[in-house]
This record gives C-alpha cells, structure tokens and sequence, in this order.
C-alpha cells in the first residue's frame, strides 16, 4: 500500500481517542460541540504551506474533519469515509477479515489492497438517481447501504462569482442521491473564509440565504442538512500568521455546525431500528440502551 496518500498530512491530528461531541444532561435539551479546535489545526496545515485552492488539500481536511465529528458521535470507524488511516474507502466487512487475519496475511493483503481500487478505492462514488457522484464524506455498508452522504465545498475567495453555479449544482446533487437513497441523511457543507464579511457583505448574506434554500422543505429535493462555516487566519499577524480558527459565531444559529450534525444524526436514528447504531443513541440520550448492536457479520 502507498506509504501516503492526500489525507495522510492530516493522520497525526486524527489519533488521538474520539471526545464526546454531546454536552447536554439526560434530562436537557440535546446540545451538539464540534471540535472546533481540531478543525482550525487541520486547516493550519494546509494554509502553512500555501494549499488553500478550492480544491485539493484545504478540501480534504474540511473532509477529514467532518468524518471524525461522525466517529465522535459514536458511528463506526469503518463505517465512516474517509477512514482516519488508509486506505480511505474500506468495506467495514473488509476491515474486520483484516484484523482478524495473522499479521503476515494481514500486512500481505493490505499491501495489495493499493492495487485493488475496485476494493479499497480512493474517494466514495456513489450512483444517484441520475447519474454517479463522487461523495465526500460517507457513511455506509454493504448491509445497509448508503446511511450518510455528505457534500463539502471551500470558498476562500471571490465570493460572489461563483454561488449561483455553487447553488444550481449543490440542488441538482441532492435531488439526484435522495432518488436513490430516499432515507439517508444527505448534507452539504460550505466553508468560507472569514473575509467575506467585510470584502463582500452582499455575497454573505446571498451564501447565507442559499444554505437555508438547500434545504429540504418538504418536497424531498433538498438537503437534510446544511451548514456555513466561517474560517480565518492572518497572514500579517506576527504571531502565528498561518493558524486558523475557525468562528462559528460569525454565522446565524440555524446555518451553524452544531445543527447541522443534529440533524444528520437524528436523520439515521427516525430511520433505523433501536438495534441500529446503539452507541449514537445511547451517547446522544445520554443512557446506556439495553439492546444488543444487530450485526449481520455476527449473526446478530
């Protein structure tokens, strides 16, 4: 297997044990805390070393972000995409015949696995309604399909140009997955760099309004959830001039991260069965569920 791959820089960051994202008490109100922390030192990276094209690098750790927030959220590591470790795309029935394999078989087939893109791709293609879509950040398995597909898009200038393309492609996305996945939770992501507020007010508030509009209000076309991010960082600051932070605050509650993962999460739990996902629903209800995990590869 490749000794690296485009998430790679970002592998360190992703490590470490998974925080619990839930703050809220049994009795309270379900209250959701990205790691808004771990973002910032992930987009660091790529800004430190001038990699903040709309594509690319800055891309894939806004990515590798948002699948760590799911893993936090208790859904499982191979279940999620992309995986924290290579390969990125792993069938979750694949990875376990992995770690149950002597550790010569285990480090001869995952060697293989780099040449096997049919089994062990690198980026999530799923086949909508219309036509087939490379998805960003997926949750799925063979035994259950597509659960969690979700979009992700970075604006770091030159705001106003494209949202009209960005609005008109985003819908056409969501009603062509949520064809063929009519129960999956489907989201889309947008981050944009902070200096939009003050470079071009008027294209915040059209960013603002189009994330709102994205959204599905009853006619199965738009999106379960959607989120703006707002990210900065100072390149004439003489402390740290590549750090970023990201600001959260600078956007309207309904627009912001916190929601959005609500949303997804709640979306899988109304559509599964309590035996489904167990660790979600017992972090996000704050109680430990008398119910077995239902697991096919088990025989539950």
């Amino acid at each position: 297997m490749a000794k690296t791959d485009a998430f790679s820089p970002y592998d360190e960051l992703l490590s470490g044990p998974l925080t619990d994202p839930w703050t809220h008490q049994q009795s309270e109100p379900a209250r959701y805390e990205p790691d808004y922390d771990l973002l910032g030192r992930i987009l660091t990276l790529p800004v430190t070393r001038g990699a903040t094209s709309e594509s690319g690098s800055f891309a894939n750790g806004i990515d590798a972000w948002i699948a760590q927030e799911l893993r936090r959220a208790g859904f499982g590591a191979d279940e999620v995409w992309p995986r924290a470790t290579r390969p990125r795309v792993l069938p979750r029935d694949l990875a376990e015949l992995l770690e149950k394999l002597p550790a010569a078989q285990r480090s001869d087939l995952a060697r293989r696995l780099a040449d096997l893109p049919a089994v062990a791709p690198a980026n999530a293609r799923i086949l909508g309604r219309a036509y087939e879509k490379q998805v960003d950040v997926v949750l799925a398995r063979w035994d259950r399909g597509a659960e969690i597909m979700i979009s992700t898009k970075a604006q770091l200038s030159s705001f106003g140009k494209n949202l009209p393309n960005r609005f008109e492609e985003s819908y056409g996305d969501a009603g062509n997955l949520r064809g063929r996945y009519p129960l999956a939770a489907v989201g889309y992501f947008f981050v944009q760099r902070s200096t939009i507020r003050t470079s071009e007010p008027d294209a915040f508030e059209r960013s603002v309004d189009m994330i709102r509009k994205l959204r599905d209000d009853g006619d199965r076309n738009g999106y379960t959830a959607t989120a703006l991010m707002l990210v900065e960082w100072d390149w004439h600051s003489s402390a740290n001039p590549h750090a970023v932070r990201a600001r959260p605050d600078l956007v309207p509650g309904d627009v912001a991260p916190p929601q959005f993962f609500m949303r997804m999460v709640d979306r899988v739990l109304a559509t599964t069965p309590v035996s489904f996902h167990v660790d979600v629903r017992s972090r996000r209800e704050r109680r430990a569920i008398p119910v077995a995990e239902s697991d096919s590869a088990t025989g539950g």
